[in-house]
């Protein structure tokens, strides 16, 4: 019997291998492939010394190999395949993937007889080279979506047509192929394909046309088993969670089954973004379910030119806003996603979309590189666009990074890094929240202005220790990577919090409206809410207030202060006190509650890497550690 090696290699430890698991349940299901092989998934993060892994590779010593190929791990992919290759030239390899479908010219360079690249959905295209190779032919002319050398030429054959009916694919979780692992976090799909087509996105352009649809019963049973598995975490890999009226029947069935085995605790969405309503009701059935769940809001860009120039169309800004605010007054965590620099936006536009989202009180803004991926539309219009990119330095990833574009120089593009820093720390964060706000509110500076502003103060003081991260992270392009935001997180709010207090001290004593007691003041609040993102006990800053009064803690994770009349209405515009609160015209004591609500102990013998983790996903569920604010009567 053959041995097939079906290898994964994501960027989290113990993330459920999805891909691979298809492959494996569509071949040993079929009558002639599945008696012929043996199969063996091998899932191993990206962190892990590539030498460990690849000892693990060669010690099984597959006849086959596949390989998931991915922007996170293609570097790290192609140094296996090299060495695999050549202990083991007698093995075949497949890749398959969005970052080597259609690129078998660049993966294939080097004319190599038994490496063959996927062209599309893979559980067709590989139960048919399965089959051929079972056979010992060279001949591959009939397996569908291939692409491969034969006698010095590089042959692909025809497209593998999309699985319309994917109940033709045995489900990996009832047939037993994750039987013998236990995994963290679950990945699952209740559907394939998108119906619009961003021009930045794979998703929408490999597809973009009807959504195929697995049978909800069987979706429900792939439910129960992950729940009854103990995964903590689910991740819904839909394109458009939320587009179906279905799924706010299976996500009460997720709820169900939370209540009843304690499993998942966490879920992930990629929300429809033309369906904020059924959104909403679907996040709170979440939230009243006990599960730490928020809400995303796609919007990419809030200039219509840009809009046009990706091929896409956002929610109407009345509805994001009325979205937002119904998530807020059920205390539900949501996050809008933005893309810098996309085709079409200039450094003005993005800076006052940035504005816009503040004054529309949003929680907070997610602004991810631009990457130029493969087999988008994006990738073919570089000259159009004139996008200029650099690659990631990595040994693992291979993540292609839009440096610049026919409207934003490279500069340009740079300072747009260093304004998403700026707004990721002091409006996410709520590092200077009610100061930012205060100062736009009454015309002093716009929210962008302010945080471009301060943008500039942190690229000139490399002296601090926060600075220096964003000014490596910038240069070496680490933004790109998803846990560079939950590494400001925790610098921010925990392990260098008393640094940054002394540099946001220093640039606010600077400033011309300094003299305004009232700025004073909010800065002052801005100092004593400023979260805690792990369990810990309230720590007064190292700060000689003078208009805040600061009367002490009551306990050890709250602090009680005596505010102006005038600020006890900027808080009440805020939302963060109650309507009525503003009423008096003397002063008031409130108290800033930091208890803990889904907050973790900080744990300092854990990896940067996992502390980062576990801070990301709290920036994506702030509302879950910020402080709660209260008028204390008497």
């Amino acid at each position: 019997m053959r041995s097939v090696v079906l290898v994964e290699l994501p960027t989290y430890e113990n993330i459920l291998p999805l891909a691979s698991g298809y492959l494996q349940a569509m071949a040993a299901h079929d009558p002639e492939v599945g008696p012929a092989y043996s199969f063996r998934i091998v899932s191993r993060p990206v962190s892990l010394p590539r030498e460990e892994i690849l000892a693990g590779l060669l010690e099984l010593d597959a006849d086959v190999y596949t390989f998931s190929c991915y922007i996170w791990n293609m570097r790290l992919v192609r140094w296996l395949l090299d060495r695999l290759r050549q202990e083991r030239p007698e093995s075949r390899f497949l890749l398959g993937g969005p970052q080597v479908m259609n690129h078998a010219a660049t993966y294939l360079a080097d004319k190599p007889e038994n490496v063959y690249v996927c062209n599309g959905e893979g559980e067709h295209t590989f139960v048919e080279l399965l089959r051929r190779l079972a056979a010992d032919t060279r001949e591959l002319s009939a397996v569908p979506g291939l692409s491969y050398w034969h006698d010095s030429d590089l042959r692909t054959t025809l497209p593998a047509p999309r699985i319309k009916d994917l109940m033709e694919i045995p489900s990996p979780f009832l047939t037993g192929v994750f039987d013998d692992q236990s995994y963290s976090f679950a990945i699952m799909e209740t559907n394939r394909g998108c119906p619009f087509s961003c021009s930045f996105c794979y998703w929408g352009a490999a597809t973009n046309d009807k959504v195929h649809k697995f049978e909800g019963d069987r979706i429900k049973d792939e439910l129960t088993w992950i729940s009854e598995h103990g995964a903590t975490g689910i991740f819904i890999a839909d394109a458009n969670w939320g587009l179906s009226p279905r799924d706010v029947e299976l996500t009460h069935h997720i709820v169900e089954c939370g209540k009843r085995t304690g499993y998942p605790l966490v879920v992930h969405m990629a929300a429809a973004k033309n369906k904020p309503e059924r959104m909403a009701e679907i996040t709170e059935i979440f939230v009243k379910g006990g599960m730490m769940v928020t809400q995303p809001i796609s919007l990419q860009t809030l200039d219509a030119g840009t809009l046009a120039t990706v091929d896409r169309q956002n929610i109407r800004k009345e509805t994001y806003i009325s979205l937002q605010q119904q998530l807020r007054d059920k205390q539900i965590s949501s996050y809008v996603e933005l893309i810098w620099p996309l085709p079409g936006e200039t450094y003005e536009s993005f800076k006052d979309g940035l504005t816009s989202l503040c004054r529309s009180y949003a929680d907070t803004i997610i602004v991810y590189p631009q990457l130029l991926l493969h087999n988008t539309p994006m990738h073919s219009q570089r000259e159009l666009h004139g996008l200029v990119t650099e690659e990631v330095p990595s040994e693992v990833a291979e993540a292609e990074v839009v440096v610049g574009t026919r409207w934003v120089s490279r500069e340009e593009c740079r300072q747009g890094y260093w304004l998403n820093y700026a707004v990721h720390s002091l409006y996410n964060m709520r590092a200077l929240f009610l100061l930012s706000g205060y100062l736009d509110a009454t015309g002093v500076i716009a929210y962008g202005d302010f945080f471009a502003d301060v943008a500039r103060y942190f690229q000139s003081r490399t002296d601090n220790e926060v600075c220096r991260f964003f000014a490596e992270s910038t240069a070496q392009l680490a933004n790109y990577d998803l846990l560079n935001s939950g590494k400001t997180a925790h610098f921010t709010l925990s392990s260098l919090r008393s640094e940054f207090d002394a540099l946001l001290a220093d640039y606010v004593r600077a400033q011309p409206w300094w003299e305004d007691p009232l700025a004073r003041e909010a800065f002052e609040l801005d100092l004593l809410s400023r979260p805690y993102i792990y369990r810990e006990p309230f720590r007064a800053p190292e700060y000689d207030f003078t208009e805040a009064v600061v009367k002490g803690t009551d306990d050890k994770q709250s602090v009680l202060v005596e505010v102006s009349a005038p600020m006890t209405r900027l808080l009440t515009d805020r939302e963060l006190l109650p309507a009525g609160a503003d009423s008096a015209d003397a002063r008031t004591t409130v108290r800033i509650d930091h208890r803990a609500r889904q907050k973790m102990p900080y744990m300092p013998q854990r990896s940067l890497e996992h502390n980062a983790n576990y801070c990301q996903g709290m920036v994506l569920r702030f509302r879950e550690v910020l402080p709660t604010w209260r008028v204390v009567e008497g």
